[in-house]
């Protein structure tokens, strides 16, 4: 059955036939491809759908067509502007850089226009609230530039403010450490910015939409799989299993420390053939002509399984009862070893103050509001073409071509336009199979995940049980840390052995403690497999390491700040492996924050009542950029009768691979008179991009921006005539020159840390933060909130301040999220945005407060450092700092729920009963 609608849309009137039971978003997006419109949750969580419905700010995904009266007046972000004439709601989008991923922008977008045609003069309250109020969600900046962007574009449409003063213009064609607005952001707010979902809607006719069978227990044999119904089914192409790949059927795993990782790496099946490893495996693949006859023919596909006992957790899995999850292969899989200066066990006993504490860091969900998708096709000279949110499209193609069977020379990857990925897709997720089904079938393929695929079955942070020793003199000087960790990487071993050393390099980091003996694990688990996540390790470190240094203050009656300004980081100092710091900035830092923290205690002390208790807590952050060791990068420069063209396979998930690049050439290139404008950029496609390595480990801006630099030197070099002046690209040709130059960098002063004891020079450059949150708490719920955070930076000298202050006001929101409501524990319950904990605006402070210390690094590039990790660090455990020093409840496990907290403060009020 069929609906005859009239609609006005963007102010044009459509006749339109639809299924009354379609959503409002799915006739936009398909039927009309007005993909600006996106789709993040499909239950109305989220607000990326969010358009103008007569006058209303509606999310689009839940409306039905039904219940759209006839002749109603629909507004999309492509009808918001004309041409070059954007409205000014987009115009400040782009100049407080609230266009990061750029996924959530549309809807947010359209939302304040509502907002602003009701209420022309709102407070930031009044946007805040609006915001909560209709749902509109982001996981990239931390929301305060949004709120910022709506108060100036109301200024403009007051006439308080000209638009053109929204954005900024460079002077004098200098661009480097400015707030020059990223070339993406155009696209992005105005929804021609085509994501995975919108490419996948505008591929040719015979693209077969793909659906996934997958394993709804954690833990099983596989004894038999029945296809013939599925098969049957309306508009089935081909049932895809294990016996249809080409190849090993495996990922490559990638063991880093092979001398010590009891496993080989190759433990994850494209499509499950023998086991089940997790809840959400992938068993086999439908192929149908349309995404709903796929996932319908998907339900007929029967499974035998023989269900084994699942360990969901790292103790469990480590219990003597505990069977192999993969046969041969011990659950405790890898091992590594901290042993930086003397021993610590008779030194322990001597010393004045030694303190013991146990913490747990969850596993914490990515959360991006662009579920994972992609697509696979066949190009005209034969070769397999993978489009994906990948983040290491080179190091994915090593990972996927000997499981799916291709010649990795006829196979290339390319990443998409990515609404967010916080770092879980360094794993490949759905690349290998999109390869499998395309070579399969013979056919262009698209998969595109509901969320509830995207938050059960993709990677999460690994947890980490953490038990960290420290001893004192008595003047606080910290002489020695001892550590027994254990990392629950989920079932399959992919970069769990390099996520383990991290705590080697960053338990202890960021203070000057001259003896550690520090061990540390890697289990495999049946919960979600441990993919990286921004701050990979750290995060899991700090927990132990602050969570400690905080107790062992109150331990010794010290203030926490003092503790730590005792023992940052100073001159003669090292890192815990050993290595010599390239900078030492926490101790300028904390100089400059102590002012700030004074004032902030008298503040929570003055504010505090019997009901809500305040605090302020302290910790200290550290993060290092690159992979371990030598790592390297590669750029293109080329000359081109229209400019000049930068190559590299910088991948942006929302950090601004567009802007760093951009930047990184214009500084070197502006000398021959080059502007912005004249630079193009050609990014992330392998068949013309050089292998740049991923885009994680805060690596990019450090390792390929010094790559993009040398490239742009290099071509400068051969465009100079020695008198002051330039080539063309003309005279070049004339001259026989060749047109473009290789940039190359390696971190050649670095070391990979020695596996017996952890020592060497993993990292180029560091990032150093100090983090200071001041929490309220409910004393009756035990609800705690972050009521103001201030946060000290030094990521080197700043490349661009937008993205700069974008990336750590994200972190902090995620922080927040880790510290307080984010979980992925319970498979039946944390399986929306909303009940993962994903923070909302009014979980955010507006009051985030950025200090910079921009200490310039000998090897970075211009200076710089990196960025996106070091903030997500160490504020969690600051946070539950905070809730100590409000409340004197120590909570030593994230997330801090108002039920974890109030088990604190009764334990507390039992023990002083007592």
């Amino acid at each position: 059955m069929l609906l005859k609608k009239v609609l006005y849309i963007n102010g044009v009137k459509r006749t339109l036939l639809v299924n009354p039971e379609s959503s409002l978003a799915n006739v936009l997006r398909e039927q009309l491809l007005l993909t600006g419109c996106k789709i993040g949750c499909g239950q109305g969580h989220c607000g990326t759908c969010t358009i103008i419905l007569n006058n209303k700010a509606v999310r689009s995904c839940i409306v039905k067509m039904k219940k759209v009266e006839d002749e109603s007046i629909i507004q999309t972000i492509e009808g918001l502007s004309e041409g070059e004439d954007l409205h000014p709601l987009q115009v400040a989008w782009m100049g407080h850089g609230c266009a990061q991923c750029g996924f959530c922008s549309p809807g947010f977008i359209m939302s304040a226009k509502v907002l602003l045609e009701e209420n022309p003069s709102p407070t930031r309250e009044e946007v805040r609230a609006w915001f909560q109020k209709h749902k509109n969600l982001c996981r990239c900046t931390g929301y305060k530039p949004l709120v910022d962007a709506v108060m100036d574009a109301a200024a403009v449409l007051r006439g308080e403010k000209k638009v053109e003063d929204l954005v900024f213009e460079p002077v004098g064609n200098e661009i480097l450490g400015t707030k020059y607005v990223r070339p993406s952001a155009k696209a992005k707010v105005t929804g021609t910015w085509d994501f995975g979902a919108d490419l996948s809607l505008k591929m040719p006719k015979d693209t077969l939409k793909l659906a996934l069978v997958q394993a709804e227990v954690s833990h099983a044999n596989i004894k038999g799989i029945d296809t013939s119904e599925a098969e049957k089914m309306p508009g089935v192409y081909k049932v895809i299993t294990a016996k249809d790949v080409k190849g090993n059927n495996k990922i490559n795993g990638l063991v880093f420390f092979p001398s010590a990782n009891k496993g080989d790496g190759w433990d994850r099946p494209i499509l499950c053939d023998e086991k089940v490893f997790q809840y959400g495996d992938a068993i086999a693949l439908v192929a149908a002509d349309t995404e709903e006859q796929a996932k319908a023919a998907a339900k007929k596909v029967k499974v035998d399984l023989e269900v084994l006992p699942a360990y969901m957790s790292a103790p469990e899995a480590m219990a003597e009862d505990a069977i192999e999850i993969h046969p041969g292969t011990p659950n405790v899989y890898f091992k590594t070893e901290c042993k930086k200066g003397d021993e610590t066990t008779s030194m322990m006993e001597k010393l004045p103050n030694v303190v013991e504490v146990e913490s747990y860091c969850s596993r914490q969900p990515h959360l991006p509001l662009e579920p994972d998708c992609g697509q696979a096709f066949m190009d005209e000279d034969g070769n397999l073409i993978i489009h994906s949110k990948s983040i290491g499209i080179h190091l994915h193609h090593a990972m996927i071509c000997t499981g799916i069977g291709v010649d990795p020379e006829k196979c290339f990857l390319v990443q998409n336009p990515t609404g967010g990925t916080f770092g879980y897709k360094f794993s490949p997720t759905m690349e290998s199979m999109l390869g499998v089904a395309c070579l399969a079938t013979g056919r262009p393929v698209s998969l595109v995940y509901s969320q509830y695929q995207q938050i059960t079955y993709t990677g999460k942070r690994s947890p980490a049980f953490m038990k960290i020793k420290l001893g004192a003199d008595k003047n606080g000087k910290i002489l020695a840390l001892e550590g027994e960790n254990y990392i629950d990487h989920g079932p399959y071993s992919e970069f769990g052995d390099l996520l383990t050393m991290r705590l080697t390099q960053f338990v202890g980091a960021g203070y000057g403690i001259p003896n550690i003996r520090n061990t540390s694990y890697t289990v495999c688990t049946n919960h979600a497999w441990g993919s990286a996540f921004r701050g990979y390790g750290a995060p899991q470190s700090f927990m132990g390491t602050d969570t400690a240094i905080d107790v062992l203050a109150a331990q010794m009656g010290m203030d926490p700040f003092e503790l730590r300004y005792i023992n940052a980081y100073r001159p003669g100092d090292t890192t815990p492996t050993g290595q010599t710091p390239e900078v030492y900035s926490i101790v300028p830092m904390m100089d400059k924050l102590r002012p700030l923290y004074e004032e902030a205690k008298v503040r929570v002390k003055e504010n505090s009542t019997d009901k809500v208790k305040l605090g302020v807590g302290i910790s200290i952050g550290v993060y290092g950029c690159g992979l371990d060791g030598a790592d390297s990068s590669e750029a293109y420069a080329e000359i081109t009768p229209k400019g000049v063209t930068i190559y590299n396979s910088w991948e942006d998930h929302g950090q601004g691979a567009d802007i760093g690049t951009l930047t990184m050439a214009h500084a070197t290139l502006k000398a021959a008179g080059y502007k912005p404008e004249d630079i193009k950029l050609v990014m992330c496609d392998m068949r013309q991009t050089p292998n740049s390595g991923p885009a994680g480990g805060s690596r990019s801006n450090v390792v390929t921006g010094n790559a993009t630099r040398i490239a742009a030197e290099n071509l400068l070099k051969a465009l100079e005539k020695g008198d002051g002046t330039y080539r063309s690209y003309d005279e070049m040709v004339a001259e026989g020159l060749p047109t473009k130059y290789v940039g190359k960098w390696v971190a050649s002063m670095c070391s990979d840390c020695q596996i017996e004891n952890g020592q060497g020079s993993p990292f180029s450059n560091y990032m150093y933060v100090v983090n200071m949150p001041e929490v309220a708490v409910d004393m009756e719920t035990g609800k705690a909130k972050v009521e103001k955070f201030t946060c000290m930076v030094d990521c080197g000298k700043i490349i661009n301040k937008l993205v700069v202050d974008g990336q750590v006001y994200g972190a902090l929101a995620q922080g927040i999220g880790l510290a307080l409501t984010e979980d992925f524990e319970d498979l039946e319950k944390h399986t929306t945005l909303v009940k993962c904990g994903i923070p909302q605006i009014e979980d955010v402070p507006d009051n985030l407060e950025i200090h910079y210390e921009e200490a310039e690094r000998p090897d970075g590039p211009y200076g710089a450092s990196g960025v996106g990790e070091g903030p997500l660090a160490a504020p969690h455990p600051a946070i539950l700092n905070a809730i100590f020093n409000a409340t004197g409840a120590r909570v030593t496990k994230v997330p801090a729920t108002p039920v974890v907290v109030k088990a604190a403060l009764d334990e507390l009020a039992s023990g002083a009963n007592a």
